[in-house]
């Protein structure tokens, strides 16, 4: 067997085990990897190793280790308490709350999983206090911190937008992040339809309105102080997201706002693994004429006209049950300028915008992590089994709609 069909079968082998296994598939990846270069390809060490996502992995790094230490020393938790008082307890304003604060969380900068691990406790406790159905808060939440987790200085719009401009279609970072902020917001407006939305109370609730705020501390001003400047740099100044978030986490620590070793464990280091690890078996895919093989494979299930369609509702039903940003992402990008070729029409980054939405809608069944996150959130005083099957059936009917949005929608955003 050649090692263009080794490599594609690696990458098959790593997908069905991000299916059904708890094994980090970053792990498996490099395993694969490097006897397929090294014995089958003929490549020298040197070679193997250029395939590790150095640049790549450097900004994951320091963006994730700059919001790991505003989580961990309270900062992004105060600043959610805050938020909720500012509707003064509206019911039906809530579900609302908790969809942008998730959203502005994540486009900071943290990304969909911790913006989901901070918000979903808070949410889950005011809503189940103000009488909002577990499945609603759960789902505003989720679609929340989706919406927000392709911008251009979080964690996954920095990898969306990598591996888009490696590929030839750079400079469309507010598209991808608007886009998909498009799609989860029309998620978040059907749920809030379908699940008693427009059936809540304009009153207020005391619990929300009255209750005692954690004051903000010494660390919490200077936290948000380094955390805008950072901002403000990368928008403004176009200073480089990872390096210059090293420099920031580097104030905070020394400004004692936190402990080095708790920013250090904050960093979500299995996603990272996971992120390099499939990062390097792709990298052997392109060079040994794996990926020709897997766009010729797609070419044969599509067409022109359903490109879009097909290739979100693929990439939706994998991501419901594997990692978006460590294995869809990583695997299905690259692909897509030599897919378009083979299909001899469409548009590459019409595509593009097609996986990005269609992995990232159906993040929401509690299989994902972020689904998760949300249903372990659900009080015990619900009923957490039904929280579940609801979340399940909405994760697989965002498959479908991400593959609607992918026909009708972006083509009209991307032409």
């Amino acid at each position: 067997m050649s090692a263009a069909a080794l490599s594609l079968a690696g990458l098959l082998l790593v997908i069905l085990t991000s299916l059904t296994s708890r094994l980090n598939v970053g792990v498996l990846a490099v395993s694969i990897a490097w006897p397929i270069a090294m014995y089958a390809a003929d490549w020298k060490v040197d070679a193997l190793m250029a395939a590790f996502p150095s640049s790549l992995f450097l900004t994951l790094l320091g963006v994730t280790l700059l919001f790991g230490a505003a989580q961990s020393n309270g900062t992004m938790t105060v600043v959610a308490a805050r938020a909720v008082r500012f509707c003064r307890g509206r019911v039906v304003l809530l579900p609302w709350v908790f969809f942008a604060l998730a959203f502005g969380i994540s486009t900071l900068g943290p990304g969909a999983i911790a913006a989901t691990a901070l918000v979903a406790p808070l949410a889950l406790s005011v809503g189940t206090t103000a009488g909002i159905p577990a499945i609603l808060s759960v789902l505003m939440v989720c679609n929340g911190a989706n919406a927000g987790h392709l911008s251009p200085i979080a964690a996954g719009g920095v990898l969306v937008n990598a591996l888009m401009r490696n590929a030839g279609v750079g400079g469309h970072e507010w598209l991808v992040w608007g886009t998909n902020f498009g799609a989860h917001f029309l998620a978040g407006v059907v749920a809030f339809a379908l699940f008693g939305g427009f059936r809540l109370s304009w009153r207020a609730i005391a619990a929300a309105t009255h209750e005692a705020l954690t004051p903000l501390e010494r660390k919490h001003w200077i936290t948000l102080l380094v955390v805008h400047l950072w901002i403000a740099g990368v928008v403004l100044a176009k200073m480089p997201p990872g390096p210059s978030a090293f420099a920031a986490a580097a104030l905070l620590i020394l400004a004692r706002t936190v402990d080095d070793s708790a920013a250090v464990n904050a960093v979500p280091w299995n996603v990272l693994l996971m992120l390099a690890g499939v990062s390097v078996l792709i990298g052997v895919l392109e060079k040994t004429g794996g990926m020709e093989l897997f766009t010729t494979m797609l070419a044969r299930i599509s067409s022109p006209a359903t490109v879009n369609g097909a290739i979100a509702f693929i990439t939706g039903i994998i991501s419901s049950y594997s990692s978006t940003l460590g294995v869809v992402y990583p695997a299905f990008l690259p692909s897509v300028p030599g897919l378009v070729a083979k299909l001899g029409g469409g548009s590459v980054l019409q595509v593009m915008l097609s996986i990005n939405v269609g992995a990232a809608l159906v993040d929401v069944s509690p299989l994902s992590t972020i689904g998760a996150l949300g249903l372990a959130a659900v009080p015990a005083s619900q009923d957490v089994r039904a929280v579940f099957r609801k979340m399940l059936l909405w994760g697989y009917a965002m498959a479908v709609v991400g593959a609607l949005f992918a026909l009708f929608v972006i083509p009209v955003l991307a032409r």
